[in-house]
């Protein structure tokens, strides 16, 4: 008779995270921040609310975690397309060709219905909640607009770019205008956008003869 073999906890608890992960997107998706509760993702996963208040103090902490670990699954689809082995924006000695394949990525990623739902239910309640708010900054979009910075920085010791640029202004020419198209819905967000987008940012940024 073959040994017991007794459960894996560990594959249990990850099973049982993920779950929670995708049915706080789920929620948070279709009925908007403040109408997901711990109960509604707890039955949407499977798992006693106990399980969830033993690894997260609060609805905000799984909800932030939940995303963080999109975003992260996300990055690393996009690092083969980008040629890299590492996420971050290739540098290829083309800065416009680099930035334009960013850019194209982040327009599939605000386009995705995965991806769109729960950013806009995030970025919408972190306005009214400054915390909430200030946390999506600095564990989301802080390390996305480093990648930024350090490819400006590298564009501008190659000569590329004006030495008295900003690059942490620069970077908001190029991702303010997507953002804008897409949290209000003026235009549709498409790739000729996102080209369109680099080269006028670009043209602004050229060094002075």
């Amino acid at each position: 008779m073959a040994p017991h073999k007794a459960p894996d906890s560990s594959r249990r608890s990850d099973r049982s995270r993920r779950a929670i992960y995708d049915a706080a997107l789920a929620l948070v998706g279709e009925s908007g921040y403040r109408r997901t509760t711990i109960e509604g993702i707890a039955a949407r996963a499977g798992v006693g609310k106990q399980t969830i208040y033993r690894w997260w103090p609060s609805k905000a902490a799984v909800l932030m975690e939940a995303f963080l670990d999109l975003a992260a699954r996300a990055a690393e689809e996009a690092a083969p397309q980008a040629g890299a082995a590492e996420y971050g924006i290739p540098d290829t000695g083309d800065l416009a060709a680099d930035l334009k394949l960013v850019l194209r990525a982040t327009v599939d990623e605000l386009n995705d219905p995965l991806m769109e739902a729960p950013t806009r239910a995030l970025t919408a309640e972190g306005i009214v909640d400054a915390k909430l708010g200030a946390e999506f900054v600095e564990k989301l979009l802080d390390p996305q607009l480093a990648l930024y910075v350090t490819r400006l920085r590298a564009a501008q010791e190659a000569g590329q770019l004006r030495p008295d640029a900003d690059p942490r202004i620069a970077l908001e020419l190029l991702i303010a205008p997507l953002t804008h198209r897409w949290l209000l819905r003026t235009l549709p967000l498409t790739h000729a956008y996102a080209d369109t987008i680099v080269d006028y940012a670009l043209g602004g940024l050229a060094p002075r003869s």
